[in-house]
């Protein structure tokens, strides 16, 4: 057996169904030893390392495995440094296989070479500060070895990223006989219980008055989500969550106060201020989680459960270290003792219902909130949330619930824009379940173009793109410091998807004045005081007012308008859908002439039934002497009366709890 067919096998045994990650000439001969033990495990191709190394992170926070990932050296394999160092920090277990040069070519120029030979880049040093194992393999038969090695480190205590690198000749090498053993085919995570007597005295501080809890993102990713739902109701509490857990706690449950920290409600801090205790399950409580609440914390007894020990420390405190389900158990058996006498002295009063952020009167522009609304009506239960950084992920923390049964991922570890796309795939993979994700702009010129892997592989993935034109957080900060001078985080104005893609053999500058043209002509459409969305898969449409992101294979280029956001939402749930919204900076554009085609020919009027496909003419007027051509939108003047307005089906929709 050679040790990439070794490699191969005992992921099958281990239970791993995909393995996400971008091809090279290193790396190649295990992407094809898994090539070959298909349908039992199959390789999924991303657009971009960092891509592929988030949805890794993604598979294991939501199938309760550990995700793999493929990449080849120099390159390929910095660029999984970042997605890497999220899974460290939010202790995600991933397995990176990395290849490396012909051992014997090493330190004598070869092509990427990471080796550290001869000044060249050690990746070794590089993965060590950012997993918890690395190890290279500097001979065949020390592989199953450290493959056993690597796999337990990445459920270790702390779990985390494991990473093995190996050359290619290596990978190709034949293992001997007694050496091809295969590891033990189940994971156990080596975690502490918490001891008896420590269960006894967070029960007796719990049981003395009232309790609030704050729950972290380790209890849906732990599966404790029906224990902490019994140790609430035995406690008679209130809960809120960090804003990488609003699927920690039922976020309809009258209990629930809504976020803690910055991104939170005025609720959490009220319910401190009633409380004795507090309770926190699952978390380390970091500065985002926490901001408005150190002076509080400081002042009450606090209890801690799960694998990390909180951030903040109280004069009274005890920190329960243990598997998080475990501890939910031990506490909730251990109160029963107390439940009779000390229930008077415990309760709360009911969690204060939190009126959504987007309340506002109706306008004519469509906000951030009032999107965030039409999505929460168009998931369904048991869906997946993925939420990106930024202006974008804070909004949404606060603003939009957590579907019921469902999973919401925001990554906090390291809070990298760009991180949902590539987590959408590996979460819808194993899962099967509608993925929905939020992000701005400037995440989706980052690493938005996974879309493109979403499509190829038909996954159940709605984006939601809020194009404001600038990295909207830096923006706030930089007009903070600047004040009117600010400006350099805003971007140039463009529309997602909305210019075609010229063939190769174009003159540059001639594309790119059609490209403009096209660009021109498809603005002069759209105003940018309302909310610009619509829906793309394979086959897409440009909307008046309401702007497509479509997909990278689409030609249609008009269609007719949509008649609402939530319908467009919830559309297509067999396939990858996206939806832009425009909405905080935008730039009012001048008076604009009629709108015109690439050719500079008067764009004829269509009905939407013929609107629906381009039409000769069409086609004929995008094309240019040279003979390549760009699809420019059509003026499309005919609606749908039946179909309420966007804004007026949002208007009326009103307030949401958190």
């Amino acid at each position: 057996m050679k040790v990439a067919e070794f490699i191969a096998e005992n992921l099958v045994e281990l239970g791993v169904r995909h393995v996400f990650g971008v091809g090279g000439a290193n790396i190649e001969d295990v992407f094809a030893a898994v090539q070959r033990r298909r349908p039992e495990i199959r390789a999924v191709l991303g657009k971009h390392e960092h891509g592929a190394g988030t949805a890794a992170d993604a598979y294991a926070r939501i199938s309760g495995s550990f995700g793999v990932v493929l990449a080849t050296s120099g390159g390929a394999a910095m660029n999984l440094v970042h997605s890497l160092a999220e899974a460290r920090a939010s202790h995600v277990p991933v397995l990176a296989i990395v290849g490396e040069p012909p051992s014997d070519l090493q330190g004598r120029g070869a092509f990427q070479d990471t080796s550290g030979r001869s000044g060249a880049v050690d990746a070794a040093l590089v993965f060590r500060a950012v997993t918890r194992f690395c190890a290279r393999v500097e001979h065949p038969d020390d592989l199953p070895r450290l493959f056993e090695q690597a796999v337990r480190a990445t459920s270790g205590d702390p779990p985390g990223p494991a990473v093995l690198l190996i050359a290619k000749d290596r990978q190709r090498a034949e293992l001997r006989p007694d050496a091809a053993r295969v590891p033990a085919p189940t994971i156990t995570p080596s975690v502490a219980v918490p001891k008896p007597e420590d269960v006894r005295h967070a029960a007796e501080l719990l049981g003395a008055g009232p309790v609030v809890v704050i729950a972290g993102d380790e209890v849906a990713r732990g599966g404790a989500r029906t224990e902490l739902a019994e140790l609430v109701e035995l406690l008679d509490a209130c809960v809120a969550v960090t804003p990488d857990a609003r699927d920690a706690f039922d976020n309809r449950d009258a209990r629930f106060l809504g976020v803690a920290g910055g991104m939170g409600h005025p609720p959490v801090a009220r319910a401190f201020a009633a409380a004795r205790t507090c309770l926190l399950v699952g978390t380390g409580l970091p500065l985002l989680a926490r901001q408005g609440l150190e002076g509080p914390l400081r002042e009450k007894t606090l209890i801690s459960l799960g694998r990390e020990r909180p951030f903040v420390g109280s004069s009274l405190g005890l920190h329960l270290r243990g598997e998080l389900r475990a501890c939910l158990c031990a506490v909730s058996t251990a109160l029963h003792d107390l439940w009779h006498a000390r229930r008077a002295a415990r309760s709360l009063p009911p969690a204060e219902p939190i009126p959504s952020n987007a309340t506002e009167a109706p306008s004519a522009a469509l906000s951030s909130a009032s999107v965030l609304r039409a999505v929460e009506r168009a998931v369904p239960e048991g869906a997946v949330v993925l939420v990106d950084a930024g202006n974008t992920g804070a909004t949404a923390a606060h603003g939009l619930r957590a579907p019921r049964d469902g999973r919401w991922l925001l990554a906090m570890g390291m809070a990298g824009m760009g991180y949902a796309f590539g987590a959408s795939i590996g979460a819808a993979l194993p899962s099967g379940r509608r993925c929905f994700v939020l992000a701005g702009d400037g995440a989706f010129f980052m690493h938005g173009f996974e879309v493109h892997t979403a499509v190829e592989h038909a996954l159940p993935i709605t984006y939601v793109v809020f194009n404001n034109s600038a990295h909207g957080m830096c923006l706030v900060r930089e007009r903070l410091l600047l004040e009117e001078n600010g400006a350099y985080n805003v971007f140039q104005r463009s529309f997602i998807g909305a210019t075609r893609s010229c063939p190769r053999s174009s003159p540059p500058r001639a594309a790119r004045r059609a490209c403009e043209s096209a660009t021109s002509t498809f603005s002069s459409r759209i105003n940018p005081t309302r909310s610009s969305c619509a829906t793309g898969a394979r086959r897409s449409s440009f909307r008046r007012r309401r702007t497509t992101i479509p997909s990278i294979d689409t030609e249609i280029c008009s269609a007719p308008r949509s008649p609402s956001i939530s319908k467009t939402l919830s559309a297509g749930a067999s396939s990858s859908r996206a939806i832009c919204s425009r909405s905080a900076v935008s730039h009012t554009p001048a008076t604009t002439p009629p709108p015109r085609s690439c050719a500079g020919e008067p764009t004829p009027r269509r009905s939407i039934d013929d609107a629906r496909r381009p039409s000769p003419s069409d086609r004929r007027q995008a094309t240019s002497r040279s003979g390549w051509r760009v699809l420019a939108p059509c003026d499309v003047t005919t609606r749908n009366r039946k179909s309420p307005d966007a804004r007026e089906e949002l208007a009326s929709a009103g307030a949401t709890s958190p």
